[in-house]
């Protein structure tokens, strides 16, 4: 049985997020979220070329892809997180 695209006893032997494997894993995928989310951003200003106060905003908006980059990997993300710890779990028991 496969619960989440691992088999049964990979999620049983995942470790809680509170350990420091699950929190370096999480920090993974939110940095890996957060440079998606800046590469699109920045895409984006590129080809509007309406740069006027985008100097003044860009401090608050990476803070603010900071933040959402965060919250989404702290609430399963892309599941980036999930794989990473399963398999550095698996490593370990070795």
């Amino acid at each position: 049985m496969q619960v989440s695209g691992l088999p049964l006893s990979a999620t049983a032997a995942l470790p809680s997020p509170s350990t420091k494997i699950g929190r370096a894993a999480t920090d993974f995928e939110a940095l890996l979220i957060e440079q998606m989310l800046k590469a699109a951003r920045e895409s984006i200003t590129a080809d509007s070329g309406d740069s006027d106060g985008a100097d003044q905003n860009a401090a608050v908006v990476e803070l603010g892809e900071q933040q959402y980059a965060q919250s989404l990997a702290h609430s399963g993300g892309l599941g980036i997180a999930k794989m990473v710890v399963a398999g550095l779990s698996k490593d370990a028991n070795r």
